[in-house]
């Protein structure tokens, strides 16, 4: 089982609780628009929270804990793809993330990201 992490604005989940599909890329930028959406390992999300949300109050991000099997079986697929300047691959769904693949959604309570240890295999 593997797991990955994505930052959502609120809005955004709310919304795709509703549709039952998230189809944003990052912060701005829909999957029509990237191609993909952009998700990261535990170690690779604080960079991404710092460098394209740093600017927000927590209270309007969620962290979203995606189960690549599940979003494959309901036709979505994962890759992982090196990205320049980055030291390690990030994974990237390349379909939208079914709502029912979301296996935790966690607000922060702080600057830092929340615990997901209990969510990761």
């Amino acid at each position: 089982m593997t797991r990955v992490l994505h930052i959502a604005l609120a809005e955004d989940w709310a919304q795709a609780r509703t549709a039952g599909r998230y189809e944003i890329s990052t912060r701005g930028v829909t999957l029509a628009q990237e191609g993909f959406i952009h998700c990261s390992t535990p170690a690779q999300a604080e960079g991404v929270l710092k460098t394209f949300y740093g600017d927000l109050p927590t209270e309007q991000l969620r962290l979203l804990v995606v189960d690549q099997e599940l979003c494959a079986q309901q036709g979505t697929p994962m890759q992982w793809d090196e990205v320049p300047g980055a030291e390690r691959p990030f994974p990237h769904f390349y379909g939208p993330i079914p709502v029912s693949a979301v296996v935790a959604v966690l607000e922060f309570t702080g600057p830092e990201l929340p615990d997901v240890s209990g969510f990761l295999d």
